[in-house]
């Protein structure tokens, strides 16, 4: 069985050492024991496990729903659709929201282009009002 030290860990892992210690001081994943003599090592499972919890974050996964993930492990489908069906609402909601900022943004950037310099900055007006 392969066995990794804490940096080569997080280097097949794309994490860093510091991420690694971080992971097993909130519970994702145990710290290994450490030898009389030596150094902890990482087995092909920790690694697999640093590189789900990588997988999982770029899916937009919170560390904590990433830790519930984890509890289920392969035996919880109709739960851990629950949690991806949330994660995925979530994404649609965020979506919709960056999609009317960048509405109003065009309508920003056309108003000052329309303006010439004639009065103050459209952007600035529309920043500074309280509405």
């Amino acid at each position: 069985m392969a066995r990794f030290t804490i940096s080569s860990a997080a280097r097949n892992a794309g994490v860093g050492v510091e991420t690694i210690r971080y992971y097993q001081r909130i519970g994702l994943i145990q710290e290994p024991s450490k030898p009389v003599t030596g150094y902890r090592s990482y087995t092909n499972e920790d690694l697999q496990q640093l590189k789900f919890i990588q997988r999982a974050k770029q899916l937009g996964f919170s560390l904590a729903e990433i830790k519930t993930l984890l509890s289920l492990g392969d035996g919880s489908c109709d739960k851990t659709k629950q949690l991806a069906s949330s994660k995925l609402d979530d994404v649609k909601g965020k979506i919709k929201d960056l999609k009317s900022i960048a509405t109003t943004l065009e309508k920003l950037v056309e108003s000052c282009e329309s303006n010439r310099g004639n009065s103050a900055c459209p952007i600035i007006e529309a920043i500074s009002r309280d509405e």
